[in-house]
């Protein structure tokens, strides 16, 4: 869907990619040199409110879809994904970042030069994954709800497991399981060449961040950090914070 600036009724941009209908469409990002954007398709028969429900089932269906706006053509470039949930266009425009979720593992899709047309391993992360975002200088903010814990080894170690727990269990109770039955806030700063790990924030007790979906730096410095479950934005001043671990 997209509404113009001044808002308006949503105009429907498309429904279906490759004869299969778009059933939870996820994060996206603009190639606007290009005139074309790529999002996530996460599921085939979950929505977002079953979101969790898509982690614990095992299901390889989702799939990143790329859209040329000029041709009105829907490609899929990537497929059979474990919840592809956040997606970022690298700052050249080159390749494309998935997250993968239900592996804890992002996928770099090469879209232009000598390599477009095939994906690698770009990172492994240590819990499950919502956003990503990339920062003014090209390297990537991505948000965890929580880092693995035996619920998420559990749920993970077979889909028949998950798929039991979705019949047995509330969402509510799922989400807090997979959290480890304590809620708390990560997020993880990649190399926007290598992926390499550049800087971890944790509020390992959640007392004041938890639940996190999105990082997003500002060029003025500022971090900003928002949740899909809990009602808060919160915003570091990276600055300050520069400034306090060089004093350490």
């Amino acid at each position: 869907m997209k509404v113009g600036p001044k808002g308006g009724l949503a105009e429907l941009v498309l429904d279906e990619a490759e004869g299969r209908k778009v059933m939870f469409a996820n994060q996206m990002d603009i190639d606007q040199e290009e005139d074309v954007f790529y999002f996530n398709d996460s599921s085939d028969k979950y929505h977002f409110e079953q979101v969790f429900y898509v982690y614990i089932s095992g299901e390889k269906t989702g799939r990143v879809i790329r859209y040329d706006m000029k041709k009105k053509e829907a490609t899929v470039v990537m497929d059979k994904l474990h919840l592809p949930n956040g997606l970022a266009l690298s700052k050249d425009g080159s390749f494309v970042l998935t997250c993968e979720s239900g592996t804890n593992t992002i996928h770099r899709i090469w879209v232009k030069g000598p390599k477009a047309g095939t994906n690698e391993v770009f990172s492994k992360i240590p819990g499950p994954m919502d956003n990503i975002r990339r920062t003014p200088t090209g390297d990537f903010w991505v948000a965890l709800h929580c880092k693995d814990s035996l619920f998420t080894r559990v749920f993970l170690s077979h889909s028949l497991v998950g798929k039991f727990f979705i019949k047995t269990l509330k969402v509510e109770t799922v989400i807090h399981l997979v959290n480890g039955g304590k809620p708390h806030g990560i997020v993880v700063k990649l190399s926007g060449e290598t992926g390499e790990v550049l800087e971890i924030l944790e509020d390992s007790e959640g007392k004041t961040v938890k639940y996190v979906s999105e990082a997003y730096e500002r060029d003025d410095g500022k971090l900003w950090i928002g949740s899909v479950y809990w009602p808060a934005v919160w915003v570091l001043d990276k600055s300050v914070y520069d400034l306090t671990n060089k004093d350490k």
